[in-house]
């Protein structure tokens, strides 16, 4: 017993998820003992999620086609695609209509009597000036790449999910495509393993991304507006384990155990504060976990973009913070039109650096009753929670996925039941 026990114990620590751990700590002490030189480790963290993001589009490209070409149906990838948008909307609906609640209830900004006219427009002009330019039709039209290539070339998920949906359903309408199909599903594994080579570095971007977040920011910063960074992280661990975990409890799934299951991805995720840096290893696991690649080609790429759960809780707390700390009393049809304008805005700036603020901007110069400027009040804070973000988006992506496949029936429920009981090993591809 205790020879096992001391071999789990030595694969512990030589796991990716003990590894990025200490990357996370290393990088927490750095920051607060040594702030000049934490700041300077950033580069860590962009080149690590400008390593995975480089995978992104030829992963998902040949992915999806795989996947489309084996369904070879139009109206059944038509009858998926409608199912994953309904459910996306449902739910982040639900998460915007909770994030309006709970601001109400808690009232982090009560009491701040910030005045607008002091509050430095400069600061965030540039969010300002993005935001002004988001348009639902721009978004929709921008899902069409000008070129096939040049979908790749900008790595727009989006435009690669169309063209490589396209490819996908000409590939499983001719004769002779099958081959094609089988080259392009022994290039996507070994882009996966391409990935799991980068993933090893997985320790250093988080170590990058946590030394300059604490030496740039300083936990100092988490006291004033403590209140607003407790209400979002607390709404979200609560909307994860209430709305999705009885999501899926009604699906037959245990939630704690998915987690259990993605474990190294939300720590991942927790050090990068970006979703994206775990994308290709989501894909793999939920194929692994039984989900049919069709399903997963489809439902991942574009919840990335349309099934944001913690950008829309975030956003509605946001807001509401911003109002009550510039004392401006918003009615309750000025707070269903900020809803509804959230919805919409959230959607153009999913795939946008810096998207959460963007979004606001797009939200508060479109209800024009909280002044864009008090974006500034965030500013020092945004980066803590867009972990918090980050990681419910993770997790709800996940979710969608698996209820998603249900309805198809395209789930492997035993396969699922003896991956999350930890009777199958993962495969060497994400290991």
């Amino acid at each position: 017993m205790s020879e096992l026990q001391t071999g789990h114990s030595r694969r512990f620590y030589r796991s990716l998820y003990f590894r990025v751990i200490v990357g996370i700590f290393l990088g927490v002490l750095l920051g607060a003992l040594f702030p000049v030189t934490a700041t300077s480790m950033r580069p860590l963290s962009i080149g690590f999620i400008k390593l995975i993001r480089m995978m992104i589009a030829p992963i998902i490209f040949f992915t999806v086609v795989v996947g489309i070409a084996g369904i070879g149906d139009m109206k059944k990838l038509g009858r998926m695609g409608i199912k994953a948008l309904l459910y996306f909307e449902v739910v982040t609906t639900l998460a915007l209509l909770i994030g309006l609640m709970v601001v109400k209830l808690v009232e982090p900004g009560a009491g701040m009597n910030v005045d607008p006219a002091a509050l430095d427009a400069k600061a965030v002009a540039q969010y300002a000036t993005q935001g002004g330019e988001l348009h639902a039709v721009d978004f929709l039209l921008n899902i069409i790449p000008n070129t096939i290539t040049g979908a790749f070339a900008q790595g727009e998920i989006l435009q690669v999910l169309l063209v490589a949906i396209l490819f996908g359903l000409s590939l499983g309408a001719v004769r002779g495509g099958k081959s094609i199909v089988e080259a392009c599903d022994r290039l996507a594994h070994w882009m996966f393993r391409v990935v799991a080579i980068i993933v090893e570095a997985a320790p250093l971007g988080a170590f990058g991304a946590m030394s300059f977040t604490i030496g740039r920011y300083g936990l100092r910063t988490l006291l004033p507006l403590l209140r607003v960074v407790a209400c979002a992280y607390l709404t979200s661990i609560a909307f994860v384990f209430i709305v999705l975990g009885a999501i899926a409890h009604a699906h037959g799934f245990s939630l704690w155990k998915f987690l259990n299951y993605i474990k190294e991805e939300l720590v991942i995720v927790l050090g990068t504060s970006s979703s994206e840096s775990v994308l290709p290893r989501m894909m793999v696991k939920l194929e692994q976990l039984g989900c049919s690649k069709s399903v997963v080609g489809l439902v991942i790429p574009s919840g990335y973009s349309f099934n944001l759960d913690g950008t829309s809780i975030y956003l509605t707390i946001a807001a509401l913070f911003m109002a009550q700390a510039t004392n401006i009393h918003l009615t309750a049809g000025q707070q269903a039109g900020l809803l509804l304008i959230l919805m919409l805005s959230s959607k153009g700036a999913a795939a946008v650096a810096g998207g959460g603020f963007i979004t606001l901007a797009a939200t508060l110069s479109a209800v024009g009753t909280i002044p864009v400027a008090a974006l500034t009040l965030l500013l020092g804070v945004d980066q803590f929670m867009s972990q918090m973000r980050s990681l419910t988006n993770l997790v709800g992506n996940g979710v969608a996925t698996i209820v998603v496949a249900k309805w198809e029936h395209e789930f492997d429920a035993d396969r699922a039941r003896r991956m999350l009981d930890g009777e199958v090993d993962l495969a060497p591809a994400i290991e």
